[in-house]
């Protein structure tokens, strides 16, 4: 590909949607500039959702907008052409996700994917609202606010709970829609009686509204993004499938020895050996055992596509929240290998430079606190898969082996399990199975 930084020369140049995974026909919720702007490398452009997140797209480089080809709701996808713009910055033009109009012959690249994030992790910003409160933000009278004016911020503000602007009356100057507006709305929505909206959601209070200044001291800080959408899909998975977590232990002492034996061997090559390694590919084998957990519901609910392949999602705490990078194939690779490759995305994690492709297609998800600590807990499914495996730290016990107490080191592990599918007696063969596995690392073989 030619080098576009001496190809292309000052004028009026293409800004290009960047890679965005494997995501097409992405909406396009917010456009934050318009024809005219002058604008500096960096500078947001549009927004962008997809069904696991919102990402922000933007500019390349400075300039001057000539033209805006996209608007809101527009469907694009990567290659597709966001605005025309006079850049004279010609040491900015090596930017990818720019092309010129130089040389018919030059190949447009994609620029670098704004940082997006999902949670098991990775949800809409706009996730459903449950119960009363959906159902009248949803309602059918959104002509009624049709021609309501917010900021993006505001905008924002109110994707995130769920509320439509258009249907929100402003109370701003010239009716533009305020913060306290949009929280009135969702207020409203709360007390509503279940009848207003056809009995069919969960009724709930509305948090009482405290002024928490009142009692001392506070400090106010905002939520991370990564927070904010992670939240609404974890609320979400939680009061729409039924959870039920079942608990195990793993006596892992055969396989904690093999684990240093092999951290000592590789440490010459930066390899750092984990129990999560040996996790993942135990979790292999039980789902090749077990096919119902390596499934998912269809969109209507009535049918299961069971996953020939095997992408195993890592839960990792970042500084600005949970993240669940995805681990594909470990049914083709060995503990070694997933060793590495978890050490790299769960760094690329860490530094925010995950892509939003390597945070899809997930078929089962493990949280391991083991490096913390506690004796067990209960994960949240990350829809929408169907289980995911919490693990906690493993601790010295004594157990009764041919009539005499030894000393064990066992592995506490906690199943989540949707139980519209997958049923009480399933779940308890599926962990004893998973226990046995990481008890006799021998069977990773079979």
């Amino acid at each position: 590909m030619a080098d576009t930084s001496t190809k292309l020369s000052a004028g009026i140049k293409q800004v290009l949607v960047p890679d965005i995974g494997d995501y097409k026909d992405v909406s396009i919720i917010e456009v934050m500039v318009k024809a005219g702007d002058t604008i500096r490398a960096e500078d947001n452009l549009v927004t962008l959702e997809t069904d696991k997140a919102a990402m922000e797209v933007p500019s390349p480089y400075a300039g001057v907008i000539k033209e805006m080809k996209v608007k809101v709701g527009d469907k694009v996808s990567q290659g597709s052409l966001i605005m025309t713009l006079e850049c004279a910055d010609v040491s900015a033009l090596s930017a990818p996700g720019v092309s010129g109009d130089a040389s018919p012959h030059s190949k447009p690249q994609a620029a670098p994917a704004a940082p997006a994030v999902a949670a098991p992790v990775a949800a809409a910003v706009s996730a459903p609202v449950p119960g009363t409160v959906q159902a009248v933000l949803n309602g059918s009278d959104a002509s009624l606010h049709s021609g309501a004016h917010a900021s993006p911020a505001i905008r924002r503000f109110a994707r995130e709970l769920g509320v439509q602007v258009a249907q929100v009356k402003g109370s701003g100057e010239k009716g533009r829609v305020t913060k306290d507006d949009v929280q009135s709305f969702v207020k409203a929505a709360l007390v509503q009686p279940r009848g207003a909206t056809g009995g069919n959601g969960l009724q709930v209070l509305a948090l009482p509204v405290v002024d928490f200044a009142r009692f001392g001291a506070i400090e106010t800080k905002p939520l991370s993004r990564i927070r904010k959408i992670s939240g609404a899909n974890l609320h979400r998975n939680w009061v729409t499938i039924p959870h039920i977590t079942q608990f195990d232990e793993a006596d892992i002492t055969e396989m904690d020895a093999f684990r240093k034996e092999l951290g000592v061997e590789y440490a010459k090559q930066n390899i750092r050996i984990t129990p999560l390694a040996f996790l993942v590919k135990a979790v292999v084998v039980a789902l090749q055992q077990f096919p119902e957990f390596n499934a998912s519901l269809d969109a209507g609910g009535e049918n299961l596509v069971f996953k020939q392949y095997f992408h195993i999602g890592v839960a990792v705490d970042t500084p600005d929240g949970l993240m669940v990078p995805v681990l594909r194939d470990a049914d083709k690779k060995g503990v070694v290998q997933i060793a590495r490759e978890l050490g790299e995305i769960s760094a690329r994690a860490r530094e925010k430079k995950i892509t939003a492709a390597e945070m899809q297609g997930g078929c089962f998800s493990i949280s391991s606190l083991g490096g913390i600590g506690g004796t067990a807990f209960t994960p949240i499914i990350n829809a929408p898969e169907l289980a995911i495996l919490g693990v906690s730290r493993a601790i010295i016990k004594p157990m009764h082996r041919d009539d005499t107490f030894v000393a064990r080191l066992m592995l506490p592990l906690s199943l989540s399990y949707d139980h519209r599918v997958i049923d009480g007696a399933a779940a308890a063969r599926f962990i004893v199975f998973l226990s046995q596995v990481l008890a006799d690392t021998r069977r990773l073989a079979l």
